[in-house]
Protein backbone atom coordinates (compact mmCIF):
# COMPACT_ATOMS: atom_id res chain seq x y z
CA UNK A 1 0.00 0.00 0.00
CA UNK A 2 1.23 3.47 -0.88
CA UNK A 3 1.36 5.65 2.23
CA UNK A 4 -0.62 8.88 1.96
CA UNK A 5 -1.59 11.68 4.27
CA UNK A 6 -4.88 11.23 6.12
CA UNK A 7 -7.11 14.14 5.16
CA UNK A 8 -9.83 14.97 7.69
CA UNK A 9 -13.11 16.52 6.64
CA UNK A 10 -15.12 16.95 9.80
CA UNK A 11 -15.35 13.44 11.25
CA UNK A 12 -14.51 11.84 7.89
CA UNK A 13 -10.96 10.51 7.49
CA UNK A 14 -9.69 9.77 3.99
CA UNK A 15 -6.44 8.07 3.02
CA UNK A 16 -3.62 5.86 4.29
CA UNK A 17 -5.60 2.65 4.51
CA UNK A 18 -8.68 4.14 6.17
CA UNK A 19 -12.01 2.58 5.12
CA UNK A 20 -13.38 3.95 1.89
CA UNK A 21 -15.37 7.19 2.16
CA UNK A 22 -18.14 8.53 -0.06
CA UNK A 23 -18.60 11.88 -1.77
CA UNK A 24 -22.10 11.92 -3.26
CA UNK A 25 -25.16 13.94 -4.19
CA UNK A 26 -26.99 15.30 -7.24
CA UNK A 27 -24.87 16.92 -9.93
CA UNK A 28 -26.35 20.38 -9.41
CA UNK A 29 -28.60 22.04 -6.85
CA UNK A 30 -31.99 21.87 -8.58
CA UNK A 31 -34.02 22.89 -5.52
CA UNK A 32 -33.67 22.99 -1.76
CA UNK A 33 -36.27 20.24 -1.45
CA UNK A 34 -34.40 17.81 -3.71
CA UNK A 35 -31.06 18.50 -2.07
CA UNK A 36 -32.40 17.98 1.43
CA UNK A 37 -34.18 14.75 0.50
CA UNK A 38 -31.12 13.27 -1.20
CA UNK A 39 -28.76 14.33 1.61
CA UNK A 40 -31.06 12.77 4.22
CA UNK A 41 -31.29 9.48 2.33
CA UNK A 42 -27.55 9.18 1.69
CA UNK A 43 -26.80 10.02 5.30
CA UNK A 44 -29.09 7.21 6.42
CA UNK A 45 -27.44 4.75 4.03
CA UNK A 46 -23.90 5.66 5.02
CA UNK A 47 -24.69 5.63 8.74
CA UNK A 48 -26.22 2.17 8.35
CA UNK A 49 -23.13 0.98 6.47
CA UNK A 50 -20.65 2.75 8.73
CA UNK A 51 -18.77 4.82 6.16
CA UNK A 52 -17.82 8.49 6.04
CA UNK A 53 -19.96 10.76 3.87
CA UNK A 54 -19.40 14.18 2.29
CA UNK A 55 -22.39 15.70 0.51
CA UNK A 56 -21.72 17.12 -2.97
CA UNK A 57 -23.84 19.30 -5.20
CA UNK A 58 -22.78 22.14 -7.49
CA UNK A 59 -24.25 25.59 -6.97
CA UNK A 60 -23.36 26.42 -10.58
CA UNK A 61 -22.54 24.53 -13.77
CA UNK A 62 -20.42 26.86 -15.85
CA UNK A 63 -19.19 24.36 -18.45
CA UNK A 64 -22.53 23.49 -20.05
CA UNK A 65 -22.64 22.90 -23.80
CA UNK A 66 -25.45 25.43 -24.37
CA UNK A 67 -26.37 28.79 -22.85
CA UNK A 68 -29.92 27.43 -22.57
CA UNK A 69 -28.90 24.66 -20.17
CA UNK A 70 -29.63 24.98 -16.45
CA UNK A 71 -26.88 26.90 -14.65
CA UNK A 72 -27.84 26.45 -11.00
CA UNK A 73 -28.81 28.88 -8.24
CA UNK A 74 -25.38 30.53 -8.09
CA UNK A 75 -22.87 30.86 -5.28
CA UNK A 76 -24.91 32.99 -2.85
CA UNK A 77 -28.19 31.08 -2.95
CA UNK A 78 -26.45 27.74 -3.49
CA UNK A 79 -24.24 28.03 -0.43
CA UNK A 80 -27.28 28.97 1.67
CA UNK A 81 -28.84 25.64 0.72
CA UNK A 82 -25.60 23.77 1.37
CA UNK A 83 -25.34 25.46 4.77
CA UNK A 84 -28.82 24.13 5.59
CA UNK A 85 -27.71 20.61 4.60
CA UNK A 86 -24.63 20.94 6.77
CA UNK A 87 -26.47 22.25 9.82
CA UNK A 88 -29.53 20.02 9.52
CA UNK A 89 -27.75 16.72 9.02
CA UNK A 90 -24.34 17.39 10.56
CA UNK A 91 -22.45 16.37 7.43
CA UNK A 92 -19.63 18.14 5.57
CA UNK A 93 -20.39 19.67 2.18
CA UNK A 94 -18.50 20.07 -1.08
CA UNK A 95 -19.06 22.16 -4.19
CA UNK A 96 -16.92 23.46 -7.02
CA UNK A 97 -15.78 27.01 -7.74
CA UNK A 98 -15.17 28.57 -11.13
CA UNK A 99 -13.85 32.07 -10.46
CA UNK A 100 -11.49 33.51 -7.84
CA UNK A 101 -14.09 36.02 -6.64
CA UNK A 102 -16.45 33.17 -5.68
CA UNK A 103 -13.92 31.61 -3.34
CA UNK A 104 -14.43 33.80 -0.22
CA UNK A 105 -18.21 33.28 -0.36
CA UNK A 106 -17.87 29.53 -0.91
CA UNK A 107 -15.24 29.17 1.83
CA UNK A 108 -17.67 30.49 4.46
CA UNK A 109 -19.76 27.32 4.05
CA UNK A 110 -17.92 24.57 2.22
CA UNK A 111 -15.77 22.02 4.01
CA UNK A 112 -14.21 20.93 0.73
CA UNK A 113 -13.69 23.30 -2.19
CA UNK A 114 -13.44 21.55 -5.53
CA UNK A 115 -11.44 22.72 -8.54
CA UNK A 116 -13.21 21.47 -11.69
CA UNK A 117 -11.35 19.30 -14.19
CA UNK A 118 -11.54 21.90 -16.95
CA UNK A 119 -9.95 24.47 -14.59
CA UNK A 120 -7.39 22.25 -12.90
CA UNK A 121 -4.44 24.10 -14.46
CA UNK A 122 -5.70 27.59 -13.58
CA UNK A 123 -3.03 28.90 -11.22
CA UNK A 124 -4.81 31.95 -9.84
CA UNK A 125 -7.97 29.99 -9.04
CA UNK A 126 -5.96 27.18 -7.45
CA UNK A 127 -4.02 29.57 -5.24
CA UNK A 128 -7.15 31.43 -4.11
CA UNK A 129 -8.75 28.13 -3.09
CA UNK A 130 -5.58 26.92 -1.39
CA UNK A 131 -5.22 30.11 0.66
CA UNK A 132 -8.54 29.45 2.39
CA UNK A 133 -6.91 26.55 4.25
CA UNK A 134 -9.94 24.38 3.43
CA UNK A 135 -9.60 20.89 2.01
CA UNK A 136 -9.06 21.19 -1.74
CA UNK A 137 -10.38 18.52 -4.07
CA UNK A 138 -8.61 18.71 -7.42
CA UNK A 139 -10.36 17.06 -10.34
CA UNK A 140 -7.60 15.86 -12.65
CA UNK A 141 -8.28 17.29 -16.08
CA UNK A 142 -9.06 14.67 -18.69
CA UNK A 143 -6.23 16.21 -20.73
CA UNK A 144 -3.63 15.47 -18.03
CA UNK A 145 -1.51 12.43 -17.31
CA UNK A 146 -1.73 11.23 -13.70
CA UNK A 147 1.92 12.17 -13.17
CA UNK A 148 1.04 15.79 -13.97
CA UNK A 149 -1.04 16.36 -10.85
CA UNK A 150 2.18 16.81 -8.88
CA UNK A 151 2.40 20.29 -10.41
CA UNK A 152 -1.06 21.22 -9.11
CA UNK A 153 -0.16 19.78 -5.71
CA UNK A 154 2.94 21.98 -5.71
CA UNK A 155 0.84 25.10 -6.26
CA UNK A 156 -1.43 24.27 -3.32
CA UNK A 157 1.47 23.38 -1.04
CA UNK A 158 3.26 26.63 -1.96
CA UNK A 159 0.84 28.59 0.24
CA UNK A 160 1.07 26.14 3.13
CA UNK A 161 -2.06 24.09 2.46
CA UNK A 162 -1.55 20.32 2.77
CA UNK A 163 -5.21 19.35 2.89
CA UNK A 164 -5.51 17.92 -0.60
CA UNK A 165 -7.64 15.30 -2.33
CA UNK A 166 -6.94 14.25 -5.92
CA UNK A 167 -9.78 12.97 -8.05
CA UNK A 168 -9.50 10.77 -11.14
CA UNK A 169 -12.30 11.15 -13.66
CA UNK A 170 -10.83 9.55 -16.75
CA UNK A 171 -8.67 10.61 -19.68
CA UNK A 172 -9.84 11.69 -23.14
CA UNK A 173 -9.92 8.80 -25.58
CA UNK A 174 -10.70 10.16 -29.01
CA UNK A 175 -13.23 12.95 -29.21
CA UNK A 176 -16.12 11.90 -26.99
CA UNK A 177 -15.11 9.13 -24.65
CA UNK A 178 -13.13 8.91 -21.43
CA UNK A 179 -11.17 5.88 -20.30
CA UNK A 180 -9.92 5.11 -16.80
CA UNK A 181 -6.36 3.88 -16.51
CA UNK A 182 -6.44 1.93 -13.25
CA UNK A 183 -2.70 2.56 -12.83
CA UNK A 184 -3.47 6.25 -12.33
CA UNK A 185 -4.79 5.73 -8.80
CA UNK A 186 -1.45 4.45 -7.52
CA UNK A 187 0.51 6.98 -9.58
CA UNK A 188 -1.48 9.86 -8.08
CA UNK A 189 -1.17 8.42 -4.56
CA UNK A 190 2.61 8.72 -4.94
CA UNK A 191 2.13 12.47 -4.42
CA UNK A 192 1.39 11.55 -0.81
CA UNK A 193 -2.28 12.50 -0.94
CA UNK A 194 -5.49 10.43 -1.04
CA UNK A 195 -7.11 9.64 -4.36
CA UNK A 196 -10.83 9.76 -5.12
CA UNK A 197 -12.51 7.99 -8.04
CA UNK A 198 -15.24 10.02 -9.74
CA UNK A 199 -16.95 7.11 -11.44
CA UNK A 200 -20.08 8.83 -12.73
CA UNK A 201 -18.22 11.39 -14.83
CA UNK A 202 -16.09 8.72 -16.46
CA UNK A 203 -19.13 7.27 -18.21
CA UNK A 204 -20.32 10.56 -19.75
CA UNK A 205 -20.23 10.69 -23.54
CA UNK A 206 -19.00 14.21 -24.14
CA UNK A 207 -20.34 16.13 -27.11
CA UNK A 208 -23.82 14.71 -26.60
CA UNK A 209 -26.09 16.69 -24.26
CA UNK A 210 -26.38 15.08 -20.84
CA UNK A 211 -30.17 15.21 -21.19
CA UNK A 212 -29.92 12.84 -24.17
CA UNK A 213 -29.89 9.16 -23.14
CA UNK A 214 -26.92 8.71 -25.48
CA UNK A 215 -24.96 11.20 -23.33
CA UNK A 216 -23.89 8.56 -20.82
CA UNK A 217 -23.31 4.86 -20.30
CA UNK A 218 -24.61 4.29 -16.76
CA UNK A 219 -24.49 0.52 -17.16
CA UNK A 220 -20.74 0.84 -16.58
CA UNK A 221 -20.95 2.74 -13.27
CA UNK A 222 -21.07 -0.35 -11.07
CA UNK A 223 -18.33 -2.43 -12.76
CA UNK A 224 -15.98 0.55 -12.94
CA UNK A 225 -16.66 1.43 -9.31
CA UNK A 226 -15.83 -2.12 -8.24
CA UNK A 227 -12.65 -2.04 -10.32
CA UNK A 228 -11.57 1.28 -8.84
CA UNK A 229 -12.02 0.10 -5.27
CA UNK A 230 -10.15 -3.08 -6.17
CA UNK A 231 -7.30 -0.89 -7.41
CA UNK A 232 -7.07 0.81 -4.02
CA UNK A 233 -8.81 4.20 -4.17
CA UNK A 234 -9.35 6.07 -0.92
CA UNK A 235 -12.84 7.45 -1.63
CA UNK A 236 -15.63 7.20 -4.19
CA UNK A 237 -17.34 10.14 -5.87
CA UNK A 238 -20.82 9.24 -7.11
CA UNK A 239 -23.38 11.64 -8.47
CA UNK A 240 -26.84 10.29 -7.69
CA UNK A 241 -30.43 11.38 -8.17
CA UNK A 242 -33.86 9.91 -7.34
CA UNK A 243 -34.83 10.03 -11.02
CA UNK A 244 -31.82 10.73 -13.28
CA UNK A 245 -33.78 11.09 -16.57
CA UNK A 246 -35.53 14.13 -15.05
CA UNK A 247 -32.35 15.72 -13.69
CA UNK A 248 -31.37 19.19 -14.89
CA UNK A 249 -27.70 18.24 -15.37
CA UNK A 250 -25.91 14.94 -16.13
CA UNK A 251 -29.23 13.16 -16.50
CA UNK A 252 -27.65 10.38 -18.58
CA UNK A 253 -24.80 9.61 -16.21
CA UNK A 254 -26.00 9.76 -12.61
CA UNK A 255 -26.63 6.65 -10.54
CA UNK A 256 -30.26 6.18 -9.48
CA UNK A 257 -30.45 6.77 -5.74
CA UNK A 258 -32.19 3.42 -5.30
CA UNK A 259 -29.03 1.66 -6.51
CA UNK A 260 -26.63 3.42 -4.16
CA UNK A 261 -26.97 1.16 -1.10
CA UNK A 262 -26.42 -2.17 -2.93
CA UNK A 263 -23.44 -0.74 -4.79
CA UNK A 264 -21.87 0.60 -1.58
CA UNK A 265 -22.33 -2.76 0.11
CA UNK A 266 -20.24 -4.35 -2.64
CA UNK A 267 -17.62 -1.61 -2.55
CA UNK A 268 -17.20 -1.82 1.21
CA UNK A 269 -16.55 -5.54 1.00
CA UNK A 270 -14.01 -5.14 -1.81
CA UNK A 271 -12.32 -2.30 0.08
CA UNK A 272 -12.07 -4.45 3.21
CA UNK A 273 -10.42 -7.29 1.29
CA UNK A 274 -7.99 -5.03 -0.57
CA UNK A 275 -6.87 -3.13 2.52
CA UNK A 276 -6.62 -6.21 4.73
CA UNK A 277 -4.35 -7.88 2.15
CA UNK A 278 -2.01 -4.91 2.01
Amino acid sequence: MIKTKVVKVGDVEIGDGKPIALIAGPCVIESEKLVMEVAEEIKKITEDLGIGFIFKSSYAKDNRSSVKNYYGPGVVEGTKILRKVKETFGIPVLSDVHYPDEVPIAAEVLDVIQIPAFLSMQTRLTLEVAKTGKVVNVKKGQFLAPQDVKNIVGKIESVGNHNILLTERGTSFGYHNLVVDMRSFRIMQKTGYPVVFDVTHTIRVYGIPSSDPRGGQPEFIEPLARAGVGAGVDAMFIETHPNPPEALSDAASMLPLSKLRPLLEQLIEIDRIVKSDE
